[in-house]
């Protein structure tokens, strides 16, 4: 299977070569472009092939991520901005969704955060914690169409229920001791999951579930 492609847009070398380490060993993505502010990235995509993704610092010198997201959003709108930022203030967050950010992730952040704000990208377009989404529910403003429509949906699965959800539809039909194990949680634990988004849901079936998670947009068919 094709690893999907990243570029990496951060002026500081050493998150930079954390992030490409713990990207690539990921094993789906591909860190496959780096520079160290937004003109070296735009200047890049004149010439070369746009990645799936972008993670793009938002304070950078000569063109911060700000800008890069805007650019991005009306030249490159095949590219998932994801905004990469040390600042967790409500005011960050919002500029970076009404320039077009696809999702917030924060350099604390552990690695498994940034494995499901990626998967969450590639799979429904969109990545938003508990917390953004709430910052969302008072800002309406900031919501897009398609946000709009799938956000009912989203606001209910919690990270874990997503992450167990994506695994529950991969090609490679994971069983629930597998799952589990994937997890790294007690297969009662992933039971609970089920049990959660069977409820929410009125979901039946792990046919169901699949089922779901097309009609929603969360896999592709």
């Amino acid at each position: 299977m094709a690893k999907h492609s990243v570029a990496l847009i951060d002026d500081h070398h050493l998150m930079r070569s954390g992030l490409v380490n713990m990207i690539n060993g990921m094993g789906d993505y591909e860190v496959v472009q780096e520079f160290a502010n937004g003109k070296e990235f735009v200047d890049a995509l004149r010439t070369t092939t746009a990645p799936a993704i972008a993670i793009v610092d938002l304070n950078m010198p000569v063109m911060d991520g700000y800008e890069t997201i805007t650019w991005l959003t009306t030249h490159a709108p095949t590219v998932l901005p994801l905004a990469l930022t040390f600042d967790a203030s409500d005011d960050a967050m919002v500029r970076a969704v009404r320039v077009g950010a696809r999702g917030f992730v924060l350099k604390s952040a552990r690695p498994q955060i940034l494995r499901i704000a990626l998967d969450s990208l590639m799979l429904t377009g969109y990545y938003y914690t508990e917390s953004s989404h709430e910052l969302l529910t008072r800002n309406p403003e900031m919501k897009t169409r398609q946000e709009r429509e799938r956000e009912g949906v989203l606001a209910n699965i919690t990270p874990r229920e997503m992450t167990f959800l994506l695994l529950v539809c991969s090609e490679e039909e994971y069983t629930y001791e597998q799952i589990a194990a994937h997890m790294d949680v007690h297969r009662r634990t992933v039971d609970n999951f089920r049990i959660a988004l069977f409820d929410k849901f009125n979901i039946k079936s792990k046919t169901g579930l699949v089922l779901f998670a097309l009609r929603w947009g969360l896999i592709q068919p």
